[in-house]
C-alpha cells in the first residue's frame, strides 16, 4: 500500500529513474522522449550541465538564506538577469516557489496599488489551483468542482474563438464583451486588474490575437486598470522569444514568470515598475522560501543558457519544424482540425476528443512519446518539449504521433 495522496491526477504510470536532455529513464532501464517537459518546466532540458553545476555550487554555501532575516547575494543577481531580459518598463522583481503564488501576489499587488476590489479574467483561463488562482481559473470545472465558496470579485469575459472562420469579428465581439462586463459588473472604479495568459496554457494553447491584446491594454490604460502577463507557462523562451508579450509589442504593469524559469527548481518571480511597487506596504505580503539561494542559482543559470547564441533561433527552428509536420499529418487525418501556437507551445486540436486518450496512450505505449492533452473538452494535444529538442527528436516525436494516428483510426 502507498503512503502517496492519490490527489494527483496522472498522465502515466512510469517510474522514473533519471532524465537527460529531452529523454527520461526508467527503473527498469527504458527511455522516454519526453514532450510534456514537467509541463512547460525543464527549459534547458532535464539536469542540464550548467545548471546542475549551478544547484550543486551553491548547495555548499546556503540551502536556505530566508529573504527576510537576510539578504544573499544572488537575489540582486538574478533581478539583473530579469531587468535585462523582460519587457522594458519592469525593473523590480519578488519572487516566491510557484505560479500560482506569483499570481496571488500580481492581484495582490494590483489591489494595493490602485485601491480597488475586482479582478477580469478571460474564458478559458489558468492561473492556479489555491484559492484565488482557482477563483481565476476557468479552463475546467475540476480544478474547483468541490472547493466552494471561492473568493468573490473575480469576473470572466470571453476569450476571442480560435476556430472562428472570421478572426477580427470574433475579436470584436470579445471586447465588446469586456465593455458589457464594465458596464454591468464590475465597474472600471472598482476594477483592479485584467489577468490575461497571452497564450491559454491549460485552456487549448491558444495564441491571443494581437488586436484583441491592444484592445484591452487600451482600456486598462484609459480607466487606470492594471494589465497583468501571466507568462507562467508561456515565459522563458517558450514561444521563441524571452515572453510572449514581446511577440506582441505590448508592455504589461505586471508580468507573471514561473515553470520554465529555473529549468524544474521550484521558483517564480513577478515583475513590475518601481513606482506600483513602491505603493505595495512593506509588510503586506512575503513567503518564506522566497528567492531561495538554491533556486536563484538554477534561474541564473538557465537565463545563461538561454541567452547562448542561437538558442532561441533553435526553439523558432524547431517550432517550425513540429508545425509543419503536424499540417502534413493535418491533410492526411480530418479529425485534425488545427495545428497552432508559437514557437514550441504548439496544439493539434482534435474535432473529436475521444480520440485524444487512444492516441496518447499509443504514443506513450508503443513510440515510447509522452505527451498530454488541454483545453475544456481535453480534445488538444500540447507539445511542449524541453527548448534544446533537436531536429531528429521532433522528426521522432511526430513519427510517433503519425503512427498513433494510424493505428487508433
Amino acid at each position: 500500500m502507498s503512503n502517496l495522496s492519490k490527489v494527483w491526477f496522472k498522465v502515466t504510470d512510469l517510474h522514473v529513474a533519471s532524465g537527460r536532455g529531452c529523454r527520461v529513464t526508467t527503473v527498469d532501464g527504458h527511455e522516454y522522449l519526453d514532450f510534456a517537459a514537467g509541463i512547460a518546466v525543464n527549459s534547458t532540458g532535464h539536469c542540464h550541465p550548467k545548471v546542475t553545476e549551478a544547484i550543486a555550487a551553491q548547495a555548499e554555501k546556503f540551502i536556505h538564506a530566508q529573504a527576510n532575516v537576510y539578504t544573499h547575494d544572488l537575489l540582486e543577481t538574478l533581478a539583473g538577469k530579469l531587468d535585462a531580459i523582460t519587457p522594458e518598463s519592469i525593473d523590480t522583481f519578488f519572487f516566491a516557489n510557484s505560479g500560482a503564488e506569483i499570481t496571488e501576489a500580481a492581484v495582490k499587488l494590483a489591489k494595493q496599488a490602485t485601491k480597488r476590489p475586482n479582478t477580469i479574467v478571460f474564458q478559458g483561463s489558468f492561473h492556479g489551483r489555491t484559492h484565488l488562482a482557482m477563483s481565476m481559473t476557468t479552463s475546467k470545472t475540476v480544478y474547483r468542482a468541490g472547493h466552494a465558496p471561492l473568493p468573490s470579485g473575480v469576473y470572466v469575459s470571453p476569450f476571442p474563438d480560435p476556430l472562428a472562420s472570421d478572426q477580427e469579428a470574433t475579436v470584436s465581439a470579445s471586447l465588446r464583451a469586456f465593455d458589457r462586463l464594465l458596464a454591468t459588473q464590475t465597474a472600471p472604479s472598482e476594477t483592479a486588474c485584467v489577468i490575461l495568459e497571452p497564450v491559454l496554457g491549460e485552456g487549448g494553447y491558444i495564441p491571443a490575437p494581437q488586436a484583441f491584446v491592444e484592445g484591452i491594454i487600451e482600456r486598462c490604460r484609459e480607466h487606470g486598470i492594471l494589465f497583468i502577463a501571466d507568462e507562467v507557462q508561456s515565459g522563458f523562451g517558450r514561444t521563441g522569444e524571452w515572453f510572449a508579450v514581446d511577440r506582441l509589442g505590448v508592455e504589461p504593469d505586471i508580468i507573471c514568470m514561473a515553470k520554465g524559469i529555473a529549468s524544474g527548481f521550484p521558483l517564480s518571480a513577478l515583475g513590475t515598475r518601481r513606482e506600483l511597487d513602491d505603493l505595495w506596504p512593506t509588510g503586506s505580503h512575503g513567503g518564506t522560501y522566497g528567492g531561495n539561494p538554491i533556486g536563484c542559482a538554477a534561474a541564473i543559470a538557465t537565463i545563461d543558457v538561454m541567452s547562448e547564441p542561437g538558442f532561441m533561433d533553435n526553439v523558432r527552428a524547431r517550432g517550425t519544424q513540429l508545425r509543419d509536420g503536424l499540417s502534413e499529418l493535418k491533410e492526411l487525418h480530418p479529425e485534425l482540425r488545427q495545428v497552432r501556437g508559437p514557437g514550441l507551445m504548439v496544439a493539434a486540436s482534435f474535432e473529436d476528443s475521444s480520440r485524444v486518450g487512444p492516441v496518447l496512450e499509443h504514443c506513450l505505449r508503443e513510440g515510447r512519446l509522452i505527451l498530454m492533452n488541454a483545453g475544456t473538452a481535453g480534445n488538444i494535444v500540447r507539445w511542449m518539449p524541453p527548448l534544446i529538442v533537436t531536429s531528429g527528436e521532433i522528426d521522432e516525436a511526430v513519427g510517433a504521433f503519425a503512427a498513433a494516428l494510424k493505428a487508433t483510426a
